[in-house]
């Protein structure tokens, strides 16, 4: 039997900080290494909210149309809550509802405005209320890093009006080709994939995401109190925090230093102090997509964010279900070579990179895809055990889960290109639209919101899902061993099993027949997850489950494992 395992060392030796390196063993022996030392069952007791949160993000445009008119809304959103409630989430990221041109909204026109197509400020209060009533907080996707070009500031910028004519970034000349300057995220040396010309003002600003949304300057002290005032303005609506976008691109200092700067680390640090004061429980998420090492340090010597993404452990786990597979991270630095996996050891790999970083594992919030990646079921095929099995890795993992909507259903998309196919409607269940609208048409046929020439792809689509009838709530609630009903009973142990937290140790095994297994554990509660990563079914007999109850078995016959089967095992609590 070969085996790899990755292990927390005794309390005793966490209390007092020890934290060893792992040592070089011969093939086929244990490695062992710490996963625990950070973290103590006192610290646990004393968490934040979040670290006790499960995460689930809406595409509001997506999720549940109320009024008829094919767009999502606040009172949607509201309607469902009782459904998320169900599922078990506490906290939901909701991605941009601020008045802006685009349907994606990552480009405000306006700070202090709801987007129209969503509803009144009245409807979001109104949201923010009932869920909160459910126990559930609420975050705003915010991007102070750039705005839209049609912008009120943006406009007078460019028409050089005091005080806002340095509220960008601006140059007389365009750099010259091999200066450095272009795209942070893929090293590409084009100066004008991030200089864009202005005619009012007659010169060039810097905007990395594109010309319409041009990077403001914040270095100057007007743009970061404009920024904390308009936090402080959702922070007072009742909001819990905010997830923070592109917060690796906040501050450039040159062609070298278009990421990651010093200054950029410092502006975070700042502007948390900031909204501490405000709210000393507001949380702050951010998107850096790099690897953990970089990632960790918006980390701050805990001045920094609370937390950040890991985007690192979604490739992991993906990578093990469709091993001949790559990818490319969008808006990141990531190493292609961690998309190609051959065994269960990218997991345990995955967690000591996060153990080994400046910052502390509570810090690192998994996932396994969100709204700039194609969905899980597309990646895998709409193959639903290997679904189940990414699920299963999830939230075996270590940290606060995110789970993008649709993903609790095995959500699909139609094909890969248009990020518009990873964002479409939910579907809740077979009738016409899937349930999500009344109108005979969803917003992602509003064609010219795509740029012309763009195809109808929508209809034949949901046509498709609607015969094969297993890919909406209603579908998945009926049936007992959904990845639906999987989901919500991966979220009720995450928040009823304290070794589930980051205080409990983290161990891997993987046998020679492909059997994994993952088992969490702290003082006497256990957890062991038991996968199969091969297609024939397989013999577990060497799995010790002595004093473990099954409580997720629909793949298991005796001591044989199904084709890509899930077994989950626990102590009696």
């Amino acid at each position: 039997m070969f085996k790899i395992a990755i292990s927390a060392i005794a309390l005793s030796l966490a209390l007092a900080g020890c934290s060893p390196a792992p040592q070089p063993t011969a093939v086929g022996q244990p490695v062992v290494a710490s996963t625990a030392a950070q973290h103590s069952a006192a610290t646990q007791q004393d968490s934040a909210w979040w670290d006790e949160a499960i995460f689930y993000q809406i595409w509001p445009r997506s999720f549940y149309d109320s009024s008829g008119d094919g767009h999502g809304d606040f009172n949607g959103m509201t309607v469902k809550l009782p459904y998320l409630q169900e599922l078990g989430v506490n906290a939901l990221w909701l991605t941009p509802m601020f008045e802006a041109p685009s349907y994606h909204g990552y480009d405000f026109t306006e700070f202090y405005q709801v987007e129209s197509d969503y509803g009144t400020m009245a409807e979001f209060e109104a949201f923010i209320q009932a869920a909160d009533a459910k126990g559930m907080k609420v975050i705003l996707d915010l991007v102070i890093n750039h705005i839209s070009s049609e912008h009120e500031w943006f406009m007078r910028s460019a028409a050089g009006e005091p005080p806002y004519k340095n509220y960008f970034i601006w140059r007389d000349d365009m750099p010259a080709a091999g200066s450095g300057w272009g795209h942070a995220w893929n090293d590409n040396d084009k100066p004008d994939a991030v200089w864009h010309w202005n005619e009012t003002r007659q010169q060039y600003y810097y905007a990395a995401f594109g010309a319409s949304q041009p990077d403001v300057n914040l270095e100057h002290p007007d743009v970061v109190a404009e920024m904390e005032k308009m936090a402080k303005f959702w922070l007072d609506k009742g909001v819990a925090g905010f997830r923070l976008d592109a917060v690796r691109f906040a501050m450039e200092g040159g062609p070298d230093a278009q990421a990651d700067t010093a200054d950029t680390i410092a502006y975070w640090q700042s502007f948390n102090q900031f909204v501490k004061s405000v709210n000393p429980e507001a949380y702050l998420v951010g998107e850096a997509w790099v690897d953990i090492p970089v990632a960790a340090r918006y980390y701050g010597d805990g001045k920094g964010l609370d937390q950040g993404f890991d985007f690192e452990v979604g490739y992991k786990i993906l990578g093990l279900l469709q091993q001949d597979v790559g990818g490319e991270a969008q808006f990141g630095t990531m190493q292609s070579n961690q998309l190609q996996v051959a065994d269960a050891a990218v997991l345990l790999e995955n967690v000591q990179q996060r153990i080994d970083s400046e910052a502390p594992l509570s810090f690192f919030a998994p996932f396994l895809t969100n709204h700039d990646q194609e969905r899980v079921a597309f990646q895998l095929k709409q193959h639903d055990a290997k679904a189940k099995l990414a699920a299963a890795m999830l939230f075996s993992s270590p940290g606060t889960p995110y789970i993008y909507y649709g993903e609790e259903i095995g959500l699909t998309q139609d094909r890969s290109g248009h990020d518009v196919y990873k964002r479409a409607p939910m579907l809740w269940d077979n009738s016409q639209q899937g349930g999500f609208t009344t109108n005979t048409q969803s917003w992602v046929e509003q064609l010219e919101l795509f740029g012309e020439g763009f195809p109808n792809w929508w209809p034949d689509f949901l046509a498709k899902q609607l015969q094969a009838g297993d890919r909406s709530v209603t579908a998945q609630q009926a049936q007992p061993d959904s990845i639906w009903q999987l989901y919500k009973f991966l979220i009720a142990r995450k928040k009823q099993r304290p070794e589930l937290g980051t205080a409990g140790s983290y161990q891997v095994s993987q046998l020679s027949n492909g059997v994994v297994q993952i088992t969490r554990e702290l003082n006497n509660s256990k957890s062991v997850f038991v996968l199969n990563l091969s297609d024939s079914a397989r013999d577990i007999s060497a799995i010790n489950r002595k004093g473990l109850n099954p409580g997720w078995a629909f793949d298991l016959d005796g001591n044989t494992l199904a084709a890509f089967g899930l077994l989950v095992l626990q102590s009696t609590p």
